[in-house]
C-alpha cells in the first residue's frame, strides 16, 4: 500500500526547525502539488531553489535523512502541478507517499488558520504539531477520522459497490466513517445495513491504513453475510451493489489502497477466515 515504503523509514515526530539546502519543499494548490518527473521519479523543489520567496516554511516530516517542509510562498519555475490522483498512479512510492501525506498536513494548517471558538488567528506551537489560539487558549491538533472498509462475503462471492455521486467510477468495497459513540465493529454493521440493507457476522480484522486523501485511518474488515443476500441500495449513496464470484474478479494489486489489496486477497482465496 502507499505507506509501505520500506526499506525507507518515515519519521513523523515534530521538531521545529528551518529548511537547509537539499531539503524538499512541498507547495500545494488545493489537491495539487508542485513537482516534476525525472527518469520516472517524482522530483519536488529543493530549498536552494526556493529561498526566501518560498517561505514561510513549516516542517512536515523526514523520510530516512531527507526532510520535507511545507512552502507557503511562491514555488520555483520549471515545475508543474500534479493532482493527488496522479500521485496514486505514477512515480516512486516514497515520493508519492510524501506528496500525499504532506497534503493532509497542508490542508490541516490551512483549515486551522482561525480559532473555531473565538475567531482569532491561530499560532503554531513551538514544541508539538499543534495550533494554539493566543486569545482563548484553544488547542487544535491534526484531524484523523477513523473509517471502515468492509469486504462482505457469501461463500465464494464478494459484494462490490459503486458510488453514485463521486468521481471514483470503479467498483469498491463498502466504506464509511465511524460515528460518535460507536466502536468500529458497530460501524461495520451500521454501514452495511445502511448502504445495502444486509446483516453480517463473523467480523475479522485484516489491516489498517493511513489514508491522507480523506484525512482518515482506514480499518479493514472481512465479514460473512448473515441471512438473505437480497440487496437494498441506499440510492443517494450507491449506484450499484453486485455479488461477484472469485472467477469473475480480475484485479491486480496496485500497491496503493487497502480496498484493492482486500479485493485481490479474496480473489486469490487468501482472505482471513
Amino acid at each position: 500500500m502507499i505507506q509501505d515504503i520500506a526499506p525507507h523509514v518515515y519519521h513523523n515526530e515534530y521538531r521545529e526547525q528551518s529548511p537547509a539546502a537539499g531539503d524538499a519543499v512541498l507547495f500545494y494548490d488545493g489537491a495539487r502539488v508542485l513537482c516534476r518527473l525525472e527518469d520516472g521519479r517524482i522530483r519536488y523543489p529543493l530549498f536552494q531553489e526556493t529561498g526566501e520567496v518560498g517561505g514561510p516554511y513549516r516542517y512536515l516530516f523526514t523520510i530516512d535523512e531527507k526532510k520535507y517542509f511545507l512552502g507557503l510562498g511562491q514555488g520555483p519555475e520549471g515545475y508543474g502541478l500534479a493532482t493527488l490522483q496522479e500521485l496514486r498512479e505514477s512515480g516512486d512510492l516514497m515520493e508519492r507517499f510524501a506528496g500525499v501525506t504532506g497534503s493532509q498536513l497542508a490542508q490541516w494548517y490551512r483549515d486551522s488558520s482561525f480559532c473555531g471558538r473565538c475567531g482569532t488567528p491561530m499560532e503554531p506551537d513551538h514544541k508539538e504539531r499543534m495550533m494554539r489560539c493566543p486569545k482563548c487558549g484553544a488547542m487544535v491538533y491534526p484531524r484523523i477520522s477513523p473509517a471502515v472498509i468492509v469486504a462482505v462475503t457469501d461463500g465464494d462471492k464478494l459484494l462490490l459497490t459503486k458510488y453514485s455521486d463521486r468521481p471514483v467510477r470503479g467498483y469498491g468495497l463498502i466504506a464509511g466513517f465511524n460515528e460518535i459513540g460507536e466502536s468500529v465493529e458497530e460501524t461495520v454493521h451500521r454501514e452495511v445495513r445502511e448502504e445495502v440493507g444486509l446483516r453480517v457476522k463473523n467480523l475479522r480484522f485484516y489491516k489498517s491504513q493511513p489514508w491522507s486523501f480523506s484525512s482518515s485511518l482506514l480499518v479493514g474488515f472481512f465479514c460473512d453475510l448473515d441471512g438473505e443476500e437480497k440487496i437494498t441500495l441506499q440510492e443517494d449513496e450507491l449506484a450499484e451493489g453486485t455479488w461477484f464470484s472469485r472467477e469473475e474478479l480480475d484485479y491486480t494489486d496496485e500497491n496503493v489502497s487497502l480496498t484493492n489489496e482486500m479485493i485481490c486477497l479474496f480473489q486469490e482465496g487468501k482472505e482471513p477466515r
